[in-house]
């Protein structure tokens, strides 16, 4: 599922993992979040990630898979929250 005014969202975001202020939505590598060979996961899946967090992370440098999808979960958490903080805030 494609959703660009989230993608537009989280990029706005600082990276979850360092807090660089320029970030790009990095999708789930998770089969559970619909990735596949040549697939993307559904943007729902989507955090802010810097391009070199967001390298790390594809390239399983920042643990192994198992790893990798704890940490994607928590930081999923993370930004669903500061998403729906901000669309509080703009009203």
């Amino acid at each position: 599922m494609r959703d660009s005014k989230r993608l537009a969202a989280v990029r706005k975001l600082p990276c979850i993992r360092c807090g660089h202020p320029d970030s790009q939505a990095a999708h789930s590598n998770s089969t559970k979040h619909g990735k596949g060979r040549g697939i993307k996961s559904s943007d729902a899946f989507t955090v802010p990630l810097c391009h070199s967090c967001h390298h790390q992370f594809d390239t399983f440098q920042l643990g192994n898979r198992t790893e990798s999808e704890a940490m994607f979960e928590k930081w999923l958490v993370k930004v669903n929250r500061m998403l729906a903080m901000e669309d509080r805030e703009a009203f």
